[in-house]
């Protein structure tokens, strides 16, 4: 097509000088307004739960007088660790807009694979002895290739994600169980329990290194580059990708470190309890814990909101809740039902203070 008296090409809107680079400004600023509408609604839904926290801690206190005590509080922070860091593992997923239910299996089936490896036969390992630091690389990395492995399927091949990761997740429950024949893996070398059995003082190691896996990642997402990405990708992939950013790469990335987080929280709770049994994470149905931790903690199911402040404060509330029904010699018939009312409780109270758009 020509411009009438003109032997000029009449260029098309892609062509338009400057009109690409106008373009990309656009979706930045775009992305810079989801990005400060997500901080502002995460900060409402924190300041909710508040109320909600300092109400449960009034009932412990009633319920115990052990509840203040400090030994109470490290038992708090020592089962709070590896429910928090599998939480932010699943909490950066949410927020790219995906979910991942397998990191309920990578928590048990990494430790086990890496336990298994590293304790002699007659603790029910494979015998090979491996040193307990190799022992948690592998860990790390059987974490990491699942995550691998999920993402390449969901982003690569298109498959649905809830599906993938279901499947997953069945998949690591039956493979944990089958290379010890549903035994406990036990007698840990300190080092591999470390992280989830030694305190300093009256604190536990695996509480000091969530604070600050939740710190790094909490900054990594306000201020670097590609923590800002994640919230885009979440919030609008679309306009993310005419911003210039890679989403796949984004998206494959984000599960990976899902997974690694995931078998780090599988380490600290093998530690806390000094063995690996056939049912840590699948067996336990603790994935369910970690969607509502994240949930209720502000990150929304449709991606592109939450914080690591937010993530943390629904965890500690659930683990206050289960503290207190634990101090309250409730019977194990009646806490799953607590535990569920609670959460629907908290999610009523988040969707009528955060709105639609800021849940599922």
């Amino acid at each position: 097509m020509t411009q009438v008296g003109s032997d000029k090409p009449m260029t098309t809107l892609a062509q338009e000088p400057g009109l690409e680079s106008s373009g990309r400004v656009a979706a930045e600023v775009a992305l810079q307004q989801i990005s400060r509408q997500a901080r502002a609604m995460s900060l409402l839904r924190e300041a909710a739960l508040l109320p909600a926290l300092v109400l449960l801690i009034i009932v412990g206190a009633i319920v115990s007088p052990v509840f203040f005590s400090v030994s109470n509080f490290s038992g708090i922070g020592l089962q709070a660790s590896a429910l928090g860091v599998t939480t932010a593992g699943e909490a950066l997923i949410l927020m790219i807009g995906g979910m991942d239910l397998s990191l309920g299996g990578t928590y048990g089936f990494a430790p086990m694979l890496a336990a298994w490896l590293i304790v002699p036969a007659s603790a029910y390992g494979a015998g090979y002895e491996l040193n307990p630091f190799l022992g948690i690389l592998i860990l790390l990395l059987t974490g990491a290739a699942v995550g691998l492995l999920n993402s390449a399927l969901i982003v690569k091949a298109r498959l649905n994600g809830f599906i993938i990761t279901l499947g997953m997740l069945i998949l690591l429950g039956g493979l944990q169980n089958g290379i010890v024949k549903a035994e406990t893996v036990y007698a840990l070398p300190s080092a591999f329990a470390y992280l989830g059995f030694v305190e300093w003082g009256e604190v536990p190691v695996s509480l000091v290194a969530t604070v600050l896996i939740f710190i790094g990642i909490g900054l990594f997402l306000r201020y670097h580059r590609v923590g800002r990405a994640i919230y885009a990708v979440g919030g609008n992939a679309e306009a993310a990708r005419a911003a210039g950013i890679n989403v796949d790469r984004i998206k494959m990335g984000v599960y990976v470190a899902g997974g690694m987080l995931a078998a780090l929280g599988g380490l600290m709770e093998a530690g806390r309890v000094e063995s690996v049994n056939n049912a840590q994470g699948y067996g336990e149905g603790i994935i369910f814990t970690v969607f509502a931790s994240a949930v209720i903690g502000g990150v929304s199911l449709l991606g592109g909101k939450g914080n690591m402040v937010g993530v943390a404060t629904g965890v500690v509330l659930l683990s206050v809740v289960q503290n207190i029904l634990d101090l309250a010699n409730v019977s194990n018939y009646w806490v799953e039902a607590t535990d569920g009312l609670v959460i629907l409780i908290a999610l009523v109270v988040a969707r009528i203070i955060g709105g639609h758009q800021s849940q599922t």
